[in-house]
Parts: structure tokens; sequence; C-alpha cells
């Protein structure tokens, strides 16, 4: 598969001021800080992580809403990286989002028809001049299961579930080349959030769509992604095909977030050790020093965790983690929970 969307040591960081008439800058919230990944034509990349990891904003930054600190943004073979609003115009039409809340994400005020419509009222002149705006906004209704004559209803009168599919819709409408979903089925009950994912999925097959898929579900993420992107504190702590990340993961906070997915075999999830993790997240205006994560890693080693950001060590082909005491073997014992190899803490030291 030919690469669509790169993203190389992605950056972004918000001032915090002080003073009322002066303001100054005293420091900076790290919201995203050195994120790279490679997304390929036709695939799904997962997005996973606790709530204030940087998810949304690294997706934000990704769809150039939010201008990057520093790093670059590849889509489609182009640097957009520092391209001006009006430059993105064209590059819009082929990056689309589908937002979290159903509810927020749709002018309350605007028929389906307008919303829907809008996309081609900006970028397909075409279908402006000859009128085939509703013809082909009731198209769009039809193909997210929706009825061609809820044209002109408002955003009230639908349920959540429909509401999600009218921003598919509209996120379809000019045949965009990448869709980053950002959390789109978190706010609707389990059995319409299924509905919506294999709608995703049927349309990615009909269309050829590629998706960036952000979720705090794994079983969701699971279901849906071809690769999973695991995030902490704004970095990447673990890069792995969905496969193998689930069933071999390498980062001890991968881990802990896996062993914390509800298991339906009662016997199975009683007998399965489940990795707690101490205290709360660190504040991203003060990082911690060296590994991110190390405050509340199980595996965490005074003089080596602390003392430098690990690099992204590889596990096969594809599958990275940055971590110097990976997990050998899923799921864990007490006692390997408690290893400390010293091969590891000697390929550390050394470099």
């Amino acid at each position: 598969m030919s690469e669509l969307l790169r993203v190389d040591n992605l950056k972004k960081h918000f001032p915090v001021t002080r003073g009322i008439i002066f303001r100054k800058e005293i420091a900076a919230v790290k919201a995203v800080d050195g994120v790279s990944f490679v997304v390929n034509r036709g695939e799904t990349l997962g997005v996973v992580g606790e709530s204030g990891c940087g998810k949304s904003t690294m997706a934000r930054c990704v769809m150039r809403l939010l201008d990057p600190s520093d790093g670059q943004i590849i889509f489609d073979g182009r640097d957009i990286t520092h391209l001006t609003r009006a430059q993105m115009r064209p590059v819009r039409r082929d990056m689309m989002m589908i937002f979290q809340d159903p509810y927020a994400s749709l002018n309350a005020r605007k028929r389906v028809g307008f919303i829907v419509g809008e996309a081609l009222l900006v970028h397909e002149k075409r279908a402006r001049t000859e009128g085939g705006i509703k013809r082909r906004v009731q198209e769009l209704l039809e193909i997210v299961g929706l009825n061609p004559e809820h044209y002109n209803r408002f955003p009230h009168e639908f349920s959540g579930g429909q509401r999600q599919r009218i921003g598919i819709a509209r996120a379809l409408a000019v045949n965009p080349k990448l869709i980053v979903c950002d959390e789109p089925v978190s706010a609707l009950d389990v059995s319409v959030q299924a509905q919506i994912l294999n709608l995703l999925k049927d349309l990615q097959n009909e269309f050829d769509l590629t998706y960036v898929f952000i979720a705090h579900d794994l079983n969701v993420v699971r279901y849906i992604s071809d690769r999973v992107l695991v995030m902490y504190l704004g970095k990447v702590a673990e890069h792995a095909p969905g496969h193998e990340l689930y069933t071999s993961p390498k980062h001890p906070y991968t881990g802990a977030l896996l062993s914390a997915v509800p298991i339906p075999d009662p016997k199975l999830g009683r007998a399965r050790k489940q990795i707690v993790l101490e205290g709360d997240v660190p504040n991203p205006i003060d990082p911690p020093s060296g590994c991110v994560f190390h405050p509340r890693c199980p595996r965490f080693h005074a003089g080596v965790c602390d003392a430098e950001d690990p690099p992204a060590f590889s596990f096969g082909e594809g599958h990275e983690a940055k971590c110097y005491y990976p997990l050998e073997r899923w799921p864990l014992t007490d006692e390997e929970m408690r290893r400390r190899p010293e091969e590891a803490i000697e390929a550390a030291a050394s470099g």
C-alpha cells in the first residue's frame, strides 16, 4: 500500500501566560510532544490513550485546524505543515472529520440538506451551478442508512445515532481521501456503536477510504483498526499492527490498558492478572524526565527510566515500543511484573 499521510516529530505546545496588561509566557502545555506515524491508503490507524494524552489535539493539527508548534505533516505527497488558509482550501476537500458529539457538531438552526451540502457549496462549483446539491445530499443520506426525505428536517428531529450518520454523510460529501474520526461512537449506545462501526467499515470498502480513528474503548479500536498507536502524555508509547498489539503488547502502559478491558467470560476475567497504575497522570506543563510514564510504571528502574527518554525499540515488522523494560509475555504473572532484566539495564546504559 502506498503512503497517504506521514507525520514526523509533530509538536503542539500551548503557552501559559501571566499578567493582565503585559502578558508574559511562563511555561507551555506540551499537549503533543514528538509524535510520528504513517498512514497508508485504504487502512485504518487507531489511536488510543487516556483522556488528556493529546489524541484530539494531534488530530486537529493533522487537519490543520491547529497550527503545529514543530514537526512536519506530509499529506498525499505534499508538505501541508505551513500552508496558509488560502493554500489549505483545495487540500481540505481531501481531508474530512467526524466529530465526537453528534449533538454539538451539527448546526441546530440549519436543515440537514444545508449541513450535508455545505461542503459541496464550498468545493464543488459544478454541483452548485447545475443545481445537483439536493440530489447528491439525498444520495448520501441513503448511503449512510437514512431516508432521502430527511433532507428538509432539523437535527433535533433525529436520534444520536442518526445524527452521527448525518455527520458521516457530511464527511463523505466531496469524496475525501482521509477521514479523521475523533471518538465518533463514544457518545452512543453500545448497539448503535456497532451499527456505526459496521457502516464505517462498509464505506471504507466501497469508497477506498483511509481512517485515523480515535477512541477510548480498546474493543472498538480492535474491531476497526489495522494498526494501533498508543499515546501517553503527548508521546507515542507503542505502535503496532492491531492483532499483534492485543496479543503481545510490549509497553507496560499498553498492558495496563488491555488488562482493564472487560472480558465476557467471568472465569477468564477473574483469572486474569490486572495491572493497576498508581498515581495520576503527570502535569503536561512539567512532564517527568526520561520516560514520561516512569512515575506510574510497575517496571520502573531508577537511574535508567528517569534518566533519558527511551528510543523506539523494534519488536518485529511495524511493531515499536518506547520502553527499556518491555513486557516479555502476555498476560503477565506477578513474578514477571517484578522482573528487572540485567541485559536491558546494560543495553540502556551502553546506549
